[in-house]
Order: C-alpha cells, then structure tokens, then sequence
C-alpha cells in the first residue's frame, strides 16, 4: 500500500538567508572556462550540455566562452561543427537556435599536448583575444578532464605560465575531476604538487554525484525539518545503508577499471561524500569551510580497520557472465583490456563504524557494484523497532521497523515506511510509505548533474566540492583495505553472476548480525 504525501504549496520559496549571487536568474561571473580534454566524452556529454541548461535558466553570465583544448588537430569552426553535432545526441532537451547560437559562437578550440609548454603560450594569446571579444574581465576556469596522470602536470605548466596567478581582482580556478590519488600516498603527493601553484580556494575538486538534487537536499532535510533532527542518532537508529548500483559494465574502460576497481572507483569519494552529509554534525553556517569542516570531522571519525577488520568486516566480488535486464551479458574477465585472470573487484561491501558521541555503536553498510540488477543510489535509514510489550496478545507477531530511504537516483525522492493497522476486526499490522518524489511535486528540470557545479565554481561557492583534508582523510580509512587486499589476493573471483545483488558474502555481512540488505525491488 503506498499513500503519497502532498504538499499544499510546492513553489520552492527563497530563504532570506541565501545570498543574492545565488537567488534564481543570478547570472554567474564573467569569465572564460577552458576545458582541457576538449573533445573528450565529458565535455559533449555533460559539460556543453550542462552550460546550455545554464544559459537558457538565465544563469549563465553574457560575457562568457569556452576554449577547448585536444590533440585533435582542428580548427574552431570545425570544432563548433562537431560539438553542435554532439549536442543533437546529448543534450537533455530540445536545443532551440535561440539559445544555443550565441552559446555556440563563443565556443572556441586550441591544438595543443597538455605536457607542452608552447601549449600554454598559445593559451595565453587566445585567453587575452578572447577576453576582448567577450568582455569577460579576465576571470579564468580551467577544467582538468584529463588523465589523473595529467592533474600535477597541467597545474604545474598554468603555474609556469602565470595562468594561475590571481591579481587586480581576477580570479583563476581549477576544476578537478575525479579520481584525486589512488591510494593515501599518491593522494598526498598530488595535494602538495598542486598547492605548490594554487591556494586551497582555487582547488574545487569535484564529485558529480553532489551535483544532484536530492544529495544536497539531505542538508535540508535534516537541518530544516524539526521532527527529523532529534532522532538522527543512535538512540532511535539501528543501522544505516548506503547502496550505489550500477547495471553498466565497464563500458569500454577496462584498462582503466584494472588499475581502479569499484573501492577506488566509487568509495572514497561518491560514498564518502553521502556518509558525510548524512552524518555530519549541523554546520554554523552553509558557508563552504563551515560545512567542510563538519564533513572532515566525520571522515577522521571513521574507524580505521585493522587487518582483521578488513577480513571480517569488508567484501569484494568480481561479476561472471549473466543476464541483466533481460539481456545475457559476458563476466568482467571477458570484457575488452581486462586480464583473463584480472584480481580487480567490481562489487564491494563495507560494514564502518563511526567513533563519535552521535554514531557510536550504529553500524554503517555500504555495498557499489557493476552489473547489478538495478541502477540505483539511496540512503536507507532503519529506524529501531518499538518495544512490543503492548502487542503480546494481539495477532501481531513482530513489529517492522521504521525506514526512511533518501532515495538519489534514478528517480530522485524521500520514502517513510511506518506501521499502521490493517482495515477489519482484528489487530493486524501492514507496512505503508509515504512517497515523495521530486519529479511530482517540484516539475523536473533538465540537468547533467554538472549545472550546480559549474556555477558554484563561476561563484566562488565551494561547499560540494572536496577540501584537501577530506581527500585525504577519506584515503586513510580506504588505505588499510587495499593493503589487505593487495597482500591477499581472491582466490574465487568471479563469484557473483552479473544480475545478481553481489556475492552471498556480501548478504552476510549482515545477516550474521542479524541484519539483512533492503529490498530494492519491493
């Protein structure tokens, strides 16, 4: 049975105490954004898409233009063709000549190896032809969709170049992609190297996933709500799962998936990001350090896993062959660049524990996978059951706990489940929800999940993005599981078939505690 929930007046009102430069119809800085891997996938398929929604909601300052820059030797109006074309396949709505034209003719392309240092010479020269053309007052934001091998290299020559200089009010940013390191080593090597050219309020290091609606919406709901905040703790929670899906395979990027696997690939960053938001402590503020700073805390009070922790609190699968959404699909191994006999897990289960006052003793499960049986991303909070001393001589045999499910995609929402008695003589018991859902209530609205990014950086809002510590702080509970990972390698892999939830050692991770996965098809 399932009861929507209404809301009586859905126009989303202004708070007061968002700043002017944020309010609706806004238009961001002038500035220039240069893309370095200009014709790579993200750029058409989320980046151009995402500043046409921009610059049709009026968000989008006049005095703007992109420069791309790829090793495709090409010229500007070949490169507006192309882009123009891609735009036709990956836009997320109609694109209207009106509004795509002008966005269009301020699109621009440089040849050029990101390692070069004529490369940033010539950057320079289009950089200052394009400021005059376009008034866009000598503000610059650089976009690293490279290679990570490429991060340290590309700030280095901006460095050499005095392209990251900020002085007589221009700003320059630097837009990271992830992933930033891939281990706690390299993640610390890559802070310094960069920092070394930078300051910390230039880096906005960017995790996609906190481009969505409903992930930021968990601030809200939590800090706005007064009949939520008081029991968002370990008196009233049981336990919380956190469950990010995937019916995709790897997609052509194997070779890259061999040196990542779903750990690197998703944990540190996606999931760390939602156990922060949902955990964190309230912020004095939503100014970026102030809510980064709450997010830190969370991070560092992660418990850190010895080596048998990892053995009986972490698991790791590898997809064989089967069938997902109707269809049979080959087992990772089979996939192209991937090693016959690779030791890359695609599925991975976590139990954490978090040593704060608030969290203390709520176990936390986390589980990401490739060929899974849905796509889907949520934060399920199970509620602790109410004591059924009341109902012992009732027909009621248990009492099902409560759950409140934050649900960030496919269809971003929020769903309560709570008991309420079933219509008849008797005293029984059903499970119903209350179901809301953005789409319903709020319209959709087309977006890449770049929008919110894109601007906050032309803003200067730094809020969704990582802070340097928070990099790190989630590497070092990462770092003693791929040590022991790395030292013992699978000796069953695969060992779950694609369109299954993962391997039976994932189920008991918490079935053994008395626990189960929820039921995402129900």
């Amino acid at each position: 049975m399932k009861t929507m929930a209404r809301v009586e007046h859905a126009e989303p009102a202004v708070p007061p105490t968002i700043p002017e430069r944020e309010r609706p119809g806004k238009a961001a800085d002038p500035c220039v954004m240069v893309v370095f891997g200009g014709t790579g996938d993200l750029n058409k398929r989320k980046l151009i898409p995402a500043l046409y929604n921009l610059a049709t909601s009026n968000l989008l300052a006049p005095e703007f233009a992109v420069i791309g820059i790829g090793r495709t030797v090409m010229t500007t109006e070949e490169f507006r063709r192309k882009i123009d074309q891609d735009m036709r396949q990956f836009a997320t709505v109609p694109v209207e000549p009106a509004g795509w034209q002008p966005l269009l003719s301020r699109i621009y392309y440089l040849v050029g190896d990101a390692q070069d240092k004529d490369t940033y010479v010539r950057l320079r020269e289009l950089l200052e032809e394009v400021d005059k053309n376009h008034r866009t007052r000598g503000n610059y934001l650089y976009y690293l969709a490279t290679a990570p091998e490429f991060f340290g290299e590309v700030v280095r020559q901006l460095g050499a170049a005095r392209l990251a200089e900020e002085r007589d009010g221009h700003w320059r940013r630097v837009i990271i992609e992830k992933p930033f390191g891939h281990d706690l080593d390299s993640a610390r090597v890559l802070n310094r190297e960069i920092n070394r050219i930078l300051k910390e309020n230039q880096i906005y290091r960017i995790d996609h996933y906190l481009g969505k609606e409903t992930v930021q919406n968990i601030l809200v709901f939590r800090f706005s709500n007064g009949i939520f905040e008081p029991i968002w703790n370990r008196r009233y929670i049981d336990h919380v799962e956190i469950t990010v899906a995937e019916t995709v395979g790897v997609e052509g990027r194997g070779g890259y998936y061999e040196g990542s696997g779903a750990l690197r690939d998703m944990v540190p960053n996606h999931i760390f990001q939602l156990i922060s938001l949902t955990t964190m402590e309230p912020p004095i503020s939503f100014d970026a350090d102030a809510v980064r700073d709450e997010q830190a805390k969370i991070l560092r009070a992660i418990q850190p896993m010895s080596p048998e922790d990892v053995l009986n609190r972490s698991v790791r699968g590898q997809y064989g062959e089967g069938v997902v959404e109707g269809q049979r699909v080959p087992g990772y191994r089979s996939e192209p660049h991937v090693a016959p006999d690779s030791a890359t897990e695609t599925f991975v289960a976590l139990k954490l524990l978090i040593d704060n006052w608030r969290w203390a003793d709520v176990p936390f499960y986390v589980r990401t996978g490739k060929r899974l049986p849905r796509r889907v991303s949520e934060v399920a909070i199970r509620f602790r059951r109410a004591p059924f001393v009341l109902f012992r001589k009732t027909p009621v045999e248990r009492l099902t706990p409560n759950e409140l499910v934050i649900r960030i995609q496919p269809d971003e929402g929020i769903s309560l489940r709570f008991g309420a008695k079933i219509p008849g003589p008797l005293l029984r018991l059903g499970a119903v929800k209350m179901n809301f859902d953005y789409a319903d209530y709020f319209g959709s609205t087309p977006s890449t999940g770049y929008e919110r990014l894109l601007y906050d950086c032309m803003v200067g809002d730094a809020t969704l993005f990582q802070r340097a510590d928070m990099v790190e702080a989630g590497w070092s509970v990462v770092q003693p599981i791929i040590d022991v990972w790395r030292a013992l390698p699978p000796r069953n892999f695969p060992n779950y078939a694609a369109g299954a939830w993962g391997p039976k050692d994932g189920r008991d991770l918490l079935e053994r505690e008395g626990n189960h996965w929820r039921d995402i098809d129900s």
